[in-house]
C-alpha cells in the first residue's frame, strides 16, 4: 500500500471509531434523561400522596386503614409511571 491509502484507511478508521462513541454517549443521554423524568415522576408522586393523606385523615371521610391503602395505591401508579418513562 501506499502512504495515500494508507492515511485514508485511517481516516477512516477513525471517523469509525468517533461515530460509534458518539452512538454510544448519544443513548447514554436518551437513558439519563429518561431516569431522570422517571425518578421526578415518582417523587412527584410522594409528595401528592402525602397530601392526600393528609386531606383524607384531615378530613375524616374514610378510616385511617382506607387512606393508607388510598396512598399506597397512589405511589404504586407512580412507580408504573415510571416504568412506564424508562422502559
Amino acid at each position: 500500500m501506499n502512504t495515500k491509502s494508507s492515511s485514508l484507511i485511517g481516516i477512516l478508521a477513525g471517523v469509525i471509531v468517533l461515530s460509534t462513541f458518539s452512538i454510544g454517549s448519544a443513548n447514554a443521554t436518551v437513558q439519563g434523561q429518561q431516569r431522570r423524568e422517571a425518578r421526578d415522576t415518582r417523587q412527584d408522586t410522594r409528595d401528592t400522596s402525602r397530601q392526600d393523606k393528609r386531606e383524607c385523615v384531615v378530613s375524616n371521610n374514610k378510616s385511617n386503614h382506607d387512606c393508607r391503602q388510598d396512598k399506597r395505591q397512589s405511589k404504586q401508579n407512580g412507580r408504573e409511571q415510571a416504568r412506564d418513562i424508562k422502559y
